[in-house]
């Protein structure tokens, strides 16, 4: 039995997180790919379990030699999502999700487009806005940015294979179950 590659992708503040951590209870045989970056660690990461930690020559090496899925760099760290540990975990009959931004969730449609892509949308932007101010983490700039950056990807959300509407939580992780298992 072969698994599949499940990608994972919405606008922040739309509750990706919270529906993938919901499932991941649900299944803890879903196997949720680990991150390279090359950002330091924080207080309490472990390597291999919150991310692979690379130097940044080591992750140059890994563009270089096409051995990620997908990869950018966001205030001047690479992010990327290592070929290799997927693979084997599909390759064993595993289910792999990424939660992954659209740009990356392009770039694995291209090397794998076999995977399941799923897109989460708010109700509308109203809400959005409100879920993103209730998290309390962001400036008024900050929330601005990110609500023109939701316009952009929701904009997007035809080049999906599903798309679930975060409106009701349960019935969304119901969807959200259904697709992935």
């Amino acid at each position: 039995m072969t698994g599949r590659l499940i990608v994972l992708t919405g606008p922040s503040g739309v509750g990706k997180g919270t529906l993938l951590k919901a499932l991941l209870e649900r299944h803890p045989e879903l196997y949720l790919s680990t991150s390279a970056t090359t950002r330091l660690p924080r207080a309490g990461e472990v390597d291999g379990v919150h991310y692979y930690f690379y130097t940044r020559d080591r992750f140059e090496a890994t563009i270089a030699a096409g051995a990620l899925l997908e990869w950018a760099e966001f205030a001047g760290n690479y992010y990327g999502t290592p070929i290799e540990p997927v693979q084997a975990q599909i390759d064993q009959g595993n289910s792999v999700i990424l939660e992954i931004e659209l740009a990356g969730a392009r770039q694995v449609a291209k090397i794998f487009p076999t995977a399941v892509r799923i897109f989460i949308l708010p109700p509308d932007l109203v809400t959005l806005e409100a879920r993103i101010r209730e998290r309390g983490t962001d400036s008024a700039e900050a929330i601005s940015c990110r609500l023109e950056q939701a316009t952009v990807e929701i904009a997007a959300q035809n080049e999906f294979d599903y798309r679930i509407v975060n409106d009701d939580f349960e019935v969304a992780l119901a969807e959200l179950d259904r697709l992935v298992i």
